[in-house]
């Protein structure tokens, strides 16, 4: 059996780590998820665009009081994505263990 390939997209830690936040959680604010990751503002508002761009997520921009707020929200398209990935990494497992 081939290996199925892994999307690249998702392949990326920080990318990665984003989605395996939001499958759970199916939304969470930019700073959770920057706290949560211990990336830079700078680089996960880009990994963020990319998913967002991707239809993995959507990106609401809102304000708290005074202050803006950032609430990313897994999409439909998103969980199959990452369904699919970590169906494809289950296979690279078990051939590994025989």
């Amino acid at each position: 059996m081939p290996f199925q390939p892994l999307d690249p997209l998702l392949h990326a830690e920080l990318r990665l780590a984003v989605m395996s936040l939001l499958i759970s959680a199916e939304e969470a604010e930019f700073t959770y998820i920057k706290e949560q990751t211990g990336a830079t503002a700078g680089n996960l508002s880009v990994q963020v665009d990319k998913l967002s761009e991707a239809g993995y997520i959507e990106v609401e921009k809102t304000f708290k009081g005074k202050r803006p707020c950032t609430i990313c929200r897994i999409t439909d398209n998103g969980i199959k994505a990452f369904e699919t990935y970590v169906k494809a990494l289950r296979g690279y497992l078990k051939v590994s263990r025989k």
